[in-house]
């Protein structure tokens, strides 16, 4: 298959067009079908281990996701399919649900005996309901009475209290559109969607359940599947409803991707990569989205390039478990061979008509390439930081509470990181962790545990953690252009408790990261390198500047000054900013002369900055 040539007149920033887009859809479709089973309901890809679902639910994760691309492929183009992808799973649907939970070579496990089989199923209903006419309506009836049969149970409460209450609610919008057990499909949506309600926390942000969870879930699955099956249900009330949460969503989700087309890697999933692309496609699709469709199609084109240029796919063009290519500790233990397929949802786009401004219109730039960029996100308790001069992104995380429920475990180190960005990812193995700040007891660092939000506002986000009964850490960061002002102010600590902030973890290729002893730490101390393993994009071998104190009483503050950038010889971190401790009063003016006030009051009161 001859690749399509770039036109860099109509998209100057990645060179790709629509072409692009099918000719990546139809060569990894094509690579998967040597792994299916002898009528194709089971894709069982090589892996180095299965999920914890087994083998056989890892081969519908297979079939399912791989569907779902080929119905986007199949939709897009009206139902031209010269490959023949729809006939492809046809076979297998029919092979799957015919003896569903048997032992034969296509059979497919029940959704009442495997979960994981819940999640497939809103991929399996959602890929027939983008082909209905090309797929569904050619089948016998005997095919799809066994369809619906193994569908059914999806329409039952979500066995998890999370986003899975739309995958429900995504098997429901296909059988009422079939026009099958409507008023219980009906029902299904209506509780999905009452559900999700108590996690929507305002300005385009839920939780992903009761439990301060916020990545790129928020994205691909709490606003792709309500305003998605809004769309195609042609239900106004429900658009009118979702989709402005969406376009409010991608006001901010727009800011956290980099100039070289990277997501932020943040959360966990972070396997299904482009699929971050799903929801600006979306709100092209609807109407609802703060982007041109220049740079729609730009974010969208700059983060399937950004992977593929770097690996995601391997020598047999299938994508592999990890980020850039196989990364074994961004996995999750659910997580297998299949899994890395819902990065389906990336190409949502090709539903939109060739014809389309999306497709048509020039690229244009993205924030991080625009201007330099300070963004409080108040639902989240998040800062993104971005500077145009390398389109570098940061997010600083004072919100997140996603963490390991054992007090004696480490931190999930996708969501307790202190700092993330574009360019850099959290260390592993955890106990050498970057951008933390820590009581160190018996050589050991104390965990974050879940933080409490204080607040954010213009440049600045701040939160609390309890490290250790009794002791509470009063945290926030300050960022204008590259330069961050983080403050940490130990309440209740014995004194002399020693203490340790790193830094970002970098390696001499990448960006170049510094830390910078402002208050707090003894006179002329000089950042330490430590060595912490390996990082998703850098691999092995990143060193993380780290600074060492001790408490002074019960109530400390330490204050440095940090940075990241990919500027050629940046100047040192001390120049960005001069910053000014007094009391529990952090006075900083930058570099441009503009100052912030941040007074760091004790808990339960917010900080207060002027």
């Amino acid at each position: 298959m001859p690749t399509p040539p770039e036109n860099r007149e109509l998209s100057p920033f990645t060179g790709w067009t629509r072409a692009h887009w099918e000719d990546t859809a139809d060569r990894l479709l094509l690579a998967v079908r040597p792994y299916a089973s002898p009528r194709h309901g089971l894709v069982d890809l090589p892996g180095p281990r299965p999920s914890w679902s087994g083998v056989r639910s890892d081969g519908l994760e297979g079939h399912a996701r791989t569907f779902l691309l080929a119905a986007l492929r199949v939709a897009g183009a009206r139902g031209e399919d010269p490959h023949g992808h729809l006939a492809f799973h046809a076979e297998g649907l029919a092979a799957g649900t015919e003896a569903p939970g048997g032992d034969g070579p296509d059979s497919w496990p029940l959704l009442t005996d495997v979960r994981q089989a819940v999640v497939e199923s809103a991929s399996v209903a959602l890929g027939l309901r983008l082909t209905r006419p090309w797929l569904w309506d050619t089948l016998d009836d005997r095919t799809r009475q066994r369809a619906v049969e193994w569908l059914l149970p999806a329409l039952e409460p979500s066995p998890v209290d999370n986003n899975w209450w739309l995958f429900g609610l995504t098997v429901a919008g296909f059988l009422q559109d079939a026009g099958i057990e409507t008023d219980r499909a009906a029902a299904t949506i209506d509780r999905s969607l009452e559900r999700i309600e108590k996690w929507y926390l305002g300005d385009g942000w839920y939780s992903d359940g009761d439990n301060r969870a916020f990545d790129h879930y928020n994205a691909w699955a709490l606003h792709l599947y309500p305003v998605l099956h809004a769309h195609l249900a042609g239900d106004q009330d429900l658009l009118d409803r979702y989709g402005p949460r969406l376009r409010r969503h991608l006001d901010d989700y727009a800011h956290l991707f980099d100039g070289d087309g990277a997501p932020l890697p943040y959360g966990r999933s972070l396997t299904y990569r482009f699929a971050a692309a799903a929801a600006p496609w979306l709100g092209a699709l609807t109407g609802h989205t703060p982007l041109t469709p220049g740079a729609t199609r730009r974010l969208a084109s700059g983060t399937l390039r950004y992977f593929l240029d770097r690996g995601a796919t391997d020598e047999h063009n299938l994508l592999t478990l990890g980020w850039h290519g196989p990364y074994e500790p961004v996995v999750q233990s659910y997580s297998g061979p299949a899994s890395p397929y819902w990065a389906a949802k990336g190409f949502l786009g090709l539903l939109l008509p060739a014809d389309h401004p999306a497709w048509t219109d020039a690229e244009e730039p993205l924030p991080a390439e625009r201007a330099d960029t300070v963004r409080p996100v108040a639902p989240a308790g998040l800062l993104i930081q971005s500077t145009a001069a390398d389109g570098l992104v940061r997010l600083h995380n004072h919100g997140s509470n996603h963490v390991n429920s054992d007090p004696s475990g480490p931190d999930d180190s996708g969501y307790a990181r202190y700092a993330y960005s574009t360019r850099t990812g959290p260390t592993t193995p955890p106990d050498q962790p970057d951008n933390h700040f820590a009581l160190v007891l018996d050589g050991r660092v104390t965990r974050r545990g879940p933080a409490t939000p204080l607040g954010t506002g213009p440049g600045w986000a701040a939160s609390l953690h309890t490290p250790l009964p009794g002791i509470r850490i009063l945290s926030a960061t300050l960022a204008h252009g590259r330069a961050e002002v983080r403050a940490h102010l130990v309440l209740g600590a014995p004194d002399g408790t020693p203490v340790r902030q790193t830094g970002w973890a970098t390696t001499p290729e990448g960006p170049t990261a510094q830390l910078h002893p402002v208050h707090g730490f003894p006179p002329a101390t000089e950042p330490v390198e430590l060595a912490t393993g390996s990082t998703l994009q850098a691999g092995p071998a990143t060193r993380t500047a780290a600074l060492h104190g001790s408490t002074g009483g019960p109530e400390s503050l330490f204050v440095t000054l940090a940075s990241l950038t990919a500027e050629p010889d940046p100047a040192p971190a001390s120049t960005l900013a001069a910053v000014q401790v007094t009391g529990r009063t952090l006075h900083v003016t930058w570099q441009n002369g503009t100052t912030t006030h941040l007074d760091l009051a004790a808990h339960p009161h917010p900080p207060r900055c002027g």
